[in-house]
Order: structure tokens, then sequence, then C-alpha cells
């Protein structure tokens, strides 16, 4: 048993090695913006965004705003010409209070505006550069073709070999498809977020499902474009737990140990790369290929999203009550 139990966590820790090899390929990255002049601008447009705006304005409030702020209003006695002055007045009081009020306008007034702004239109890059660097994998002379073969062999990889229902009943299920991940990943980050305030064990079991859900986020757009069934993805993620554990990995360890408005700073910088080596990586059918290099050995299924998935279900039947209930009542 104790061999067994060997073997398997040697067989895990090899595939989450190659998972964190797959995302740290970033060359991919520098090859498909080279192929595509779209990519190269919404992927600059993401930087000057996050970095130099985001994590600009942030560094010229540490080194700047605050210093100019100290000196103008000091925090203590000493930088006072009379110590009497100090402490009759309540100076010192008013200049504390506000320094303070400053600071919290320059948060309200613009970093928290620039926050929301920035989730909202790195959203929306995000899928761009997932589009262009999908459509920029074969170059630009033949993307159209190559555009279809890749999404027929992805598809075929992860398993979706069922063709989807045409028109109405299609539209029908990618809608209820949406509405459920999104409920699923929802929750799933509020499990995160709980649990990362566990003692002892939290922060390791935050960064791993952490790692799992950028993992998730990054290759569901190369899903979605290659048009794979929510359920076949969630079905080869969890069969394949250890590598994505792997992938996710450099993208949380850069963002760990920052505070929140840093963290997403260089996570909002980190993520379409990642989003980029995922789209061209060719982990499905590597590691379903009984010739691969990552070996053939199945450590099986992990069921990573099963309290968020009884949470989403749970939600979803509440609704669907909820909605029989009014139809009864007219």
């Amino acid at each position: 048993m104790a061999e067994y139990a060997k073997s398997r966590a040697r067989d895990a820790s090899i595939f989450w090695l190659q998972g964190f090899r797959e995302a740290c390929c970033l060359h991919r990255v520098v090859s498909l913006c080279l192929r595509s002049r779209n990519l190269l601008i919404r992927t600059g447009e993401c930087f000057l965004l996050n970095g130099l705006i985001f994590l600009g304005s942030l560094l010229a409030l540490k080194s700047v705003v605050i210093p100019v702020l100290e000196w103008l209003l000091p925090q203590n006695c000493s930088s006072f010409s009379s110590a009497d002055l100090c402490a009759v007045s309540g100076v010192l009081r008013l200049y504390s209070f506000l320094h303070l009020t400053l600071i919290q306008l320059f948060y309200v007034l613009w970093f928290y505006p620039l926050y929301i702004f920035s989730l909202i239109i790195s959203a929306l890059w995000y899928g761009d550069i997932a589009k262009f660097g999908f459509a920029a994998i074969d170059g630009p002379g033949h993307m159209s073709e190559g555009h279809s073969s890749r999404r027929e062999s992805v598809a075929s990889a992860v398993g979706n070999s069922k063709a989807k229902p045409a028109d109405l009943g299609r539209v029908v299920i990618g809608i209820g498809e949406q509405v459920y991940s999104i409920l699923l990943l929802t929750f799933f980050f509020l499990e995160v977020s709980i649990i990362g305030y566990i003692p002892y064990i939290g922060k390791a079991l935050s960064f791993l499902l952490l790692s799992w859900m950028y993992a998730y986020y990054c290759f569901e757009y190369k899903w979605n474009f290659s048009e794979v069934s929510l359920d076949k993805r969630l079905d080869f993620f969890q069969s394949n737990w250890a590598f994505f554990a792997g992938f996710g990995s450099p993208c949380v360890l850069a963002i760990f140990f920052f505070s929140p408005l840093v963290s997403y700073g260089v996570m909002a910088i980190l993520f379409p790369l990642f989003v980029l080596t995922a789209t061209s990586s060719k982990a499905e059918q590597v590691l379903l290929s009984d010739e691969s290099k990552w070996g053939a050995v199945r450590l099986g299924r992990l069921p990573i999203f099963y309290v968020a998935d009884t949470f989403s279900m749970w939600v979803l039947n509440l609704f669907s009550l909820g909605s029989r209930a009014e139809n009864k009542t007219h």
C-alpha cells in the first residue's frame, strides 16, 4: 500500500511538473505576437492599462504621493519646530486626519474606479487575445482551415465526439452552460476565499485551489473556441488534475504574496500570457496519447468542483422550483 501511494505521488509530481513547464513556455507568446498584428496590439494595450497605468498609479502613490503628504502633513511632533505647538493646538491630530482623508480620497476617486474599469475592459480583451492567438497558431496563410482542424482536434481529444443540437436548441444549451459555468466558478472562488482562513493548512489549500481556478480560466477560452461541451471539459480537467495544478501554479506564485491591488495588477499583466500558452498548447492530445512523453499513467478523477457544483445545482433547482410555482399561480 505504501509503495502504491509513493508511485501515485511520483506520477502526480511528474504531471504537475509538466503542467508547470507547459505554462512557462512563454516563447510561444512571442511567436504568436509576431504572427498577428492584432494580437500584438491587444496584448500591448493590456500591458499599458494594467502595467503602466494601474500598477504605475500604485507606485506613484507609495513613492510620491504618500511621502509628499507626510512632508506637508507631519505625523509626529519631531517634525514641528515647537513641541508646545504640537501638544497644545492639536495640530498633529488635524494633520493625521487630513492625511488619512486625502489618501482615502485618492483610492475612492482614482484606484477603485480604475480597478473596476480595468476589470471590465481586461475581461473583454482577454477574449480577443485568446481569439487572435487561436487564429494565429497556423500562421496568416491558412488560418480558417487551421482553425477548423484545431477545433476538431481539441474537441476529439477532450472527448466531445457528439455533435451539439442545431439552431435554437444549441443556443439554449449554450446559454444554460454559460449560466451554470458562472455559478460554478463563482462558488469555487468563494470556496477558495473561505478555505484561506483555515489555520495552518488554509494558505496551502488556497494556493492549490487558485492554481486550478486560473488553469481552468486559461484553457476555457480555447475550449470555447473548440466548442467543447461543459461536461466534457470539466471531466477532462478533473481527470488531469495534477497537470492543471502545475499549469496554474506560475500565475498564482506571481501574485500570492502581494497585497490585493498589487496582486490584481500583476495578474492582469500575466494572465493573457498564460491564456496564450494554453491556447497554443497541445496538452489535450498529449495527455491522452499512449505515446505521450508524459506517459500514459492515469491518476483518476478528482472531484475538484464538487462543492461548487453542489451549490450551483441547488441555486438552479431553487430558481426552477420558483419558476414552476409562479407558472402554477397563473
